[in-house]
């Protein structure tokens, strides 16, 4: 982590990648337009997964940018990213696998979703959660799971659907690997303090 804190804390690198998931998150709510459409009101905030997270991310890096820590958004963001990040490069790489091809815009998903879940971890260091902020967002990722897969508001994503059971199975497993990845490196004891 020493030899990175030069480049995560330095302020212009902040804000590149503060305009990265801006776009990133916009782009994302556009991608999920036609599912929204159709989705009841009440699941509205919990089927666009991606760039809910992304979104998470933006107020925390806007939060640094402020010189200020928001805990509950930081639980949210490392816990969301890493599971959503790990989740979409799954789903591709299986589209591959059934399939037998993947779209070009696949591999754009797999690499942007890998950075998501490694840009959560890399931050994690400088985040100050609390219980209450880690309770909170533990509770918003599992809820998530029960919304996609029970309530079927699943994202839409090519010919997966057949595999609906599994991929829920595997979901729930990932968000406690979620809570957990998000326990290990930003709730446990806090190590640095980012100033600008």
């Amino acid at each position: 982590m020493n030899m990175f804190y030069p480049i995560l804390a330095n302020k212009k690198f902040i804000m590149m990648l503060l305009l990265i998931n801006i776009f990133g998150t916009l782009y994302g709510y556009i991608w999920y337009g036609s599912q929204l459409a159709v989705t009841p009101t009440i699941f509205l905030p919990f089927v666009p997964d991606s760039p809910t997270a992304s979104l998470f991310f933006v107020f925390v890096l806007l939060a640094f940018l402020l010189k200020k820590n928001w805990g509950l958004m930081e639980a949210l963001a490392i816990m969301s990213l890493f599971k959503y990040g790990i989740w979409a490069v799954v789903m591709n790489v299986l589209t591959l696998y059934t399939t037998g091809e993947l779209p070009w815009e696949g591999y754009m998903l797999i690499a942007s979703h890998l950075g998501m879940a490694i840009q959560g971890i890399l931050y994690s260091p400088f985040y100050r959660i609390k219980p209450w902020h880690f309770i909170i967002a533990g509770i918003w990722i599992l809820h998530n799971d029960i919304v996609d897969y029970v309530f079927d508001m699943m994202p839409v994503y090519r010919d997966l659907l057949i595999h609906m059971n599994e991929i829920g199975y595997f979901t729930f497993w990932l968000s406690l690997l979620s809570i957990f990845i998000a326990y290990y490196f930003g709730y446990r004891e806090k190590r640095f303090t980012l100033s600008l």
